[in-house]
């Protein structure tokens, strides 16, 4: 490889930091995006701790909603990982707060992309585009990556899972009926977990932290499905890299997981930490907002949704890091981190 050059939107996110380190430690150039400058030196200097290539890292302001930076970015680039999305910390107002600058989003990077003649791009959806508006009857069934979140249902949907929904789907559109030799592969991974490198850790760490930190007075009634932010990135180099992952969709998630059980791991580890074993009834998970206000825009009440993971491991090779290694490597982190104390 001729350090062939990689844009990565998102760099100072969780996955898309573990990211910019694999494809550094693999010999690529990389161009990270990110939405303010003043984040430049403390993620370059986070990032070069676990590389020796940082020299390689160079990074550029951009808003996904700006299509004239997207064309001069993508400029003289081989891929686009395009990992930065708008998560919302408390639930919108309005779905449209979410799904607009999503959905432009992602086409003003495809835009720009075929205008420039970059040969792939790799997004990061979401598992929450695969498996929710589903009926009861629909529930029984085992999900794939040939599946879709029907954003018509409102009552199992959140605003966060119809913005990805719709932002893929728009994806695929365009690919579909634009005549263009840019190729797409979408990675929809589960509640991601693993080390916290920075501050501007992933939403789901928060499950963790939840439990650590005496947030939770009891658990609730609530499961999904859980992947290491390590193997999320790993699959994103491999979607970028393999012939075969042209124009298809993976799953990425290593196993399925309630508060309860992760508790118990936790407790295991930490037997001197106070951790939580009271389970709410249901009823009262429907108010799990109020103890965890940062974990409502994703997840709904108990409802288990069973996927099928293999399409990646058979495809691509994939090997995921387990569940509890994601689960402690995320506690670890937090705790050596002093985001818990």
């Amino acid at each position: 490889m001729d350090n062939k050059r990689v844009l990565l939107t998102g760099v100072t996110g969780f996955l898309g930091s573990h990211t910019a380190i694999q494809l550094l430690n693999k010999g690529y150039q990389v161009v990270g995006t990110l939405r303010n400058k003043n984040r430049i030196n403390s993620i370059k200097e986070v990032i070069g701790k676990l590389t020796p290539n940082i020299k390689n890292l160079t990074f550029a302001e951009a808003d996904l909603n700006d299509s004239n930076i997207w064309l001069e970015l993508s400029k003289n680039v081989e891929y686009i990982q395009h990992i930065a999305s708008p998560f919302p910390r408390t639930m919108p107002k309005s779905d449209n707060e979410l799904i607009i600058p999503a959905k432009e989003g992602t086409l003003n990077i495809l835009k720009a992309a075929r205008a420039n003649h970059v040969k792939r791009v790799v997004m990061v959806s979401a598992l929450g585009a695969i498996t929710y508006g589903k009926t009861k009857e629909e529930l029984k069934r085992v999900f794939n990556e040939n599946d879709w979140t029907d954003v018509s249902n409102r009552k199992d949907t959140t605003p966060y899972y119809r913005s990805k929904t719709i932002a893929e789907k728009a994806a695929w559109d365009f690919i579909k009926t634009k005549k263009t030799e840019l190729q797409l592969t979408t990675i929809c991974p589960g509640a991601i977990l693993g080390p916290v490198i920075d501050t501007d850790f992933g939403t789901s760490a928060n499950i963790i932290i939840s439990l650590l930190n005496g947030s939770l007075p009891a658990l609730p009634k609530i499961e999904f499905d859980i992947v290491d932010v390590r193997s999320v990135a790993d699959l994103l180099i491999k979607a970028m890299e393999m012939p075969q992952a042209a124009n298809n969709r993976y799953i990425a998630a290593s196993g399925h997981f309630n508060y309860a059980a992760i508790a118990q791991i936790l407790k295991q580890e930490y037997p001197d930490t106070k951790i939580p074993s009271l389970v709410l009834p249901d009823f009262v998970t429907k108010l799990f907002s109020i103890f965890q206000p940062l974990l409502k825009p994703v997840l709904l009440e108990n409802v288990r949704r069973k996927i099928n993971t293999s399409k990646a491991t058979k495809e691509l090779n994939w090997q995921p890091l387990s569940s509890q290694e994601a689960i402690l490597s995320c506690a670890e982190s937090v705790l050596e981190n002093k985001i818990v104390t």
